[in-house]
Order: structure tokens, then C-alpha cells, then sequence
């Protein structure tokens, strides 16, 4: 270790300021002194910061495509099969009020970041269902919605903190309830349809990453118990894209009556 320390502190003590300043802040001063000016691994207390702030910065930069397979997709096969409208609308109205409590609170961007890249991601999905559903004279009604929800989520003087405090808690179970819509309708129309497995997936894997993000960096029970119930939506979603091949009774119960039909 003695020897791998010396090789590396030249290294780690001569770094450009950018970079010096992005692991200050990423990390604060007295970790990045014991772990990049030091190299103490035997620091778990860093160590375990720095691999939250990782994976939460991991989890903002894939958040930024993790919905595109699902737009390409829609567009590829002109058709909304599989899809709710209705989930991805109410999932995105209670990222909304995510956005606002964490960034009015100061929490760390990485800690929440995604859910920013995410809800655009979705505002371009719900216009492709509403369009292929021929229900495009909703689409300024529902922009409109979200664009005057947004303002004053973010303006103090319209929504003060105690009224946002409240929102939260009601947007932890928004968020939770608009998995309800996709996975009901992947269990009556017997499929996922057009839903995309890559969005499925790394969204499970998002929200179990914001477990351990948020145990780690915020105190705040109303983010934590939020993304643990996303988390076992999440995973129900997930075996119902795992069912869509599988012949089995679990499978069966997931997909719903018109595949049990089907495969009887």
C-alpha cells in the first residue's frame, strides 16, 4: 500500500484545478484530503460517500437516456400499445414536486438530478401516446397543467415550504401509484406491448441506487420510503417484462387474463 501511495500522491496532489474543484465539491475538503491528497483507503466513511456521490452522478448521466429506447420505440412502431398515459402523467407530475422540494431544501444534485432528465424524457412520451391515441387536442391542455404546476411548485411566495413539505408527501405516493396504471394495463391487455425493456430495467436499478444514495447523503424519510415503494413497483414491472416470454403460473397471474387466454 506504502508503495502504491507514493507512486500516486505526486499524481493526486498535482491535479488541474477543474478537477481539484469538482472533487471538493463532489466529496467536501476532508475527504478529498484523505482519499486523493492521502489514498487512506481504510477510510469507510469516504469511502462510502465517495461511492454514493458515484453512483449518484452514474444515475443522473443515464437518466438522460434511460427513456429514449421507449421514444425511439414509439416512433419506430406508430403505436402505443402497452403504454399508460395516464402512469407516465401522474409519474411525472410527481417528479415535479420532487424537483422543487429538493432543490428548495439544497440537497445535492446528485442525489436528484435524474429526476429532472427523466421527467422530460417523459413529457415527450406522453405527447407520442396522446398522439398516437388521436387525442393530440389534449397535448396544450397537459402542457399548460405542467407548465403552471411547475411555476408555482418553484415560487416561495405561491407555495411556501410547510405547503411544500405537504406536496412531497402526496408526490412519494403519486410517484408510487403511477406504476399502478402500466402494470394494470400490461396485466388486461395480456402484454407489455411497445413498453421498453431497457427503461424498465434501469429504472429498477435507479431506484435501488436512490436507496442507497439517500441513506447515505439525506435525512429526509419522505424521499427514502418514496423510492422504496418505486423500488417494489419497479420490480413488479420488471417481472411483467421477464413474464412476457415464460411460460409459468406466477407469470400467468403478472400477465393478466387475455395471455392466459392466449397461452391456454
Amino acid at each position: 500500500m506504502d508503495t502504491l501511495r507514493t507512486t500516486l500522491q505526486p499524481i493526486t496532489r498535482s491535479l488541474p484545478a477543474p478537477i481539484r474543484d469538482i472533487g471538493l465539491s463532489l466529496i467536501g475538503p476532508d475527504c478529498y484530503k484523505s482519499l486523493i491528497l492521502d489514498i487512506d483507503i481504510n477510510n469507510t466513511s469516504c469511502l462510502t460517500l465517495a461511492l454514493s456521490k458515484t453512483l449518484g452522478l452514474a444515475t443522473v448521466a443515464g437518466s438522460s437516456v434511460v427513456k429514449l429506447p421507449q421514444i425511439l420505440k414509439l416512433l419506430s412502431s406508430q403505436s402505443a400499445a402497452g403504454i399508460s398515459f395516464l402512469s407516465y402523467a401522474l409519474e411525472t407530475s410527481s417528479f415535479l414536486t420532487t424537483l422543487a422540494y429538493s432543490a428548495r431544501n439544497g440537497f445535492p444534485f446528485s442525489t436528484y438530478g435524474e429526476t429532472a432528465m427523466i421527467a422530460v424524457q417523459n413529457v415527450v412520451i406522453c405527447l407520442l401516446v396522446l398522439k398516437l391515441q388521436g387525442k393530440t387536442v389534449l397535448t396544450g391542455g397537459f402542457l399548460g397543467a405542467l407548465a403552471a404546476a411547475g411555476y408555482a411548485l418553484q415560487s416561495e411566495e405561491l407555495v411556501d415550504m410547510g405547503m411544500l413539505t405537504k406536496a412531497q408527501m402526496g408526490a412519494g405516493a403519486l410517484g408510487v401509484a403511477s406504476k399502478v396504471p402500466q402494470i394494470l394495463t400490461i396485466w388486461q391487455e395480456g402484454g407489455t406491448g411497445q413498453l421498453s425493456a431497457f427503461a424498465v430495467f434501469n429504472y429498477l436499478i435507479g431506484s435501488m441506487t436512490r436507496i442507497f444514495t439517500t441513506l447515505k447523503e439525506v435525512d429526509d424519510k419522505l424521499i427514502l420510503y418514496g423510492y422504496i415503494a418505486g423500488f417494489i413497483l419497479n420490480a413488479v414491472l420488471a417481472a411483467q417484462m421477464v413474464c412476457d416470454g415464460p411460460l409459468n403460473t406466477f407469470c400467468l397471474l403478472l400477465e393478466g387474463p387475455s395471455n392466459s387466454i392466449s397461452r391456454g
